[in-house]
């Protein structure tokens, strides 16, 4: 679909042109869904197969009365109109055209929506890279999710800043942990500018997720159990960035000097690996004693 001109009503008022991207979006949501359609036949979503079909997979019919969707609606959907897609009505045409994780992810994507059911947050690290994180040791290194879960981490990283494998899966948090947990607090020797920026990098990467229950679980439990949190989440800062040289008092070995450096290992599922290098040979010798210890 073609950006349209402006167009001058009754009072000479002109009506802005589309931007050029929001209908190269939806023509893409078009296209993509259609490819789905297609790729169907009636037997795998339980219809009967009817008379010969003029075209490949499920009729548009089919779709919208899998969808619990008006056929016009559907149809307009396919054909690029401009119209209010809701998040409901995505998650029943996912549900109604099969769609894996990926392709629900992409789906809502396109349409510019969250996603009422997205994939749990417990996923599981690939063997892969927990290899990783073993042999970057003595660096400190983890796995986690855009909401600072720790799904993995090595066992230089376990003595960082508290005794980790102590806690209860559900306080393995970074945002928790850094408010909440007496050694991690300990730790943070720069602590109130670490957890501004931690903050505003957090609500960043919740732009797409403040209305999933996970997050929403993890800020209404900061906001009751932290005042600190709360009054620096109502400043509503944003960011993008990690301190440059991070420092660290740790109770086995004292104050240590990192950089660190974050690789997005799977950004569906929000999944990164953190890892802390010695700014310093001083650290450096540190880290290897701090192995050592954790070994």
């Amino acid at each position: 679909m073609t950006a349209t001109t402006p167009t001058a009503d009754a009072a000479g008022d002109a009506t802005p042109a589309e931007p050029p991207h929001l209908a190269e979006r939806r023509r893409e949501l078009a296209d993509f869904v259609r490819s789905r359609r297609e790729r169907l036949t009636p037997e795998v979503v339980g219809l009967p197969p009817g008379r010969r079909r003029r075209t490949p997979g499920l009729r548009r019919e089919e779709v919208a009365q899998l969808a619990s969707v008006g056929v016009s609606w559907y149809t307009w959907l396919e054909q690029a109109r401009d119209i209010t897609v809701s998040p409901q009505v995505l998650d029943a045409i996912a549900r109604a055209l099969r769609l894996d994780a990926p392709e629900r992810s992409h789906l809502f994507g396109l349409a510019g929506a969250v996603d009422p059911a997205p994939r749990p947050t417990g996923v599981e690290v690939p063997q892969s890279l927990r290899a990783v994180l073993r042999q970057v040791e003595p660096f400190p290194a983890s796995i986690q999710n855009c909401r600072y879960d720790l799904l993995q981490y090595n066992r230089t990283f376990s003595r960082l800043f508290t005794d980790l494998d102590a806690l209860p899966p559900r306080d393995r948090n970074c945002m928790w942990l850094a408010f909440m947990d007496p050694g991690w607090k300990h730790a943070l020797v720069e602590r109130r500018e670490t957890l501004e920026l931690m903050v505003a990098n957090f609500r960043r990467f919740g732009t797409a997720h403040y209305e999933e229950t996970h997050w929403r679980q993890l800020v209404d439990r900061l906001l009751a159990a932290s005042p600190e949190f709360r009054e620096i989440w109502d400043r509503r800062n944003v960011a993008d960035k990690v301190q440059e040289i991070k420092l660290f008092r740790n109770r086995d070995v004292g104050l240590v000097r990192l950089h660190a450096d974050r690789l997005w290992t799977q950004p569906g599922w929000g999944m990164r690996l953190t890892v802390f290098s010695p700014a310093d040979d001083e650290t450096a010798e540190k880290l290897e004693r701090l192995r050592r210890l954790a070994g």
